[in-house]
């Protein structure tokens, strides 16, 4: 009976023995999978966070839309809704297949000038709301704004760790146009003196941009070992 007992009980390090031999031993390569099959664990996992917070942002604008007054910030939330529920398509597509989706990644074109107005504006401070009759364009583009920016550093932390090259290329190719719309968000929310840009004084800028100074001499990392 102890016998059994004994024989029934692995030891521990036979245990590790077994499971690295095991591990070892199905070890596969990615061209022995079929595209469907060639994820990461951790990959999977990050897609699934990638693909819930395009949803989040998807569901979040749908919200937003019955809320909206100003016409030129309607415009920006149904052209990024339209893209990113696109994105969102292509993304499902190569993640189930591990192939191409049926089109390319298609590049977002902002409608917004580059110019800035610097400075601060006197303005109310902000508080939360306290009904729903208080939402309005400055708190929507906030959010949106928001939305956006966390997708964008979702997506560019799970490109680099994604190992379909399927995948990781649709992704990758994702994250400049979130920084876009990111982008076209503030610029609006600038022109309307919601996001103000304070500057530091001529001394103090001339003071940081001169800071660094570019390598006039480059060398390579092999002849700068040799001296």
């Amino acid at each position: 009976m102890h016998q059994q007992q004994m024989s029934g009980n692995m030891n521990p390090m036979n245990m590790n023995a077994n499971m690295m031999n095991s591990s070892q031993g199905s070890i596969t390569q990615s061209q022995q999978m079929s595209p469907q099959m060639n994820h990461g664990g951790h990959e999977v996992f990050d897609l699934h966070e990638v693909l819930t917070g395009m949803i989040n942002v998807l569901d979040s604008y749908m919200m937003f839309r019955t809320h909206v007054k100003d016409q030129e910030l309607m415009d920006i939330l149904d052209r990024q809704y339209t893209f990113i529920l696109d994105q969102y398509n292509i993304t499902c597509e190569c993640f189930q297949t591990g192939q191409d989706p049926s089109h390319h990644t298609k590049k977002y074109m902002m409608r917004q000038s580059n110019q800035i107005a610097y400075g601060i504006k006197p303005a109310q401070p902000k508080k939360p709301k306290q009904s729903m009759s208080e939402i309005n364009d400055q708190g929507i583009a906030g959010h949106m704004l928001g939305l956006i920016k966390s997708n964008a550093s979702i997506l560019t932390m799970s490109s680099l760790e994604v190992t379909n090259p399927v995948v990781r290329r649709v992704l990758a190719d994702t994250v400049p146009n979130y920084i876009e719309m990111a982008y076209e968000v503030f610029l609006y929310q600038n022109k309307q003196h919601q996001y103000q840009v304070p500057q530091l004084s001529p001394q103090d800028m001339s003071a940081m941009t001169q800071s660094f100074t570019p390598v006039m001499n480059q060398q390579t990392m092999s002849s700068m070992t040799m001296q």
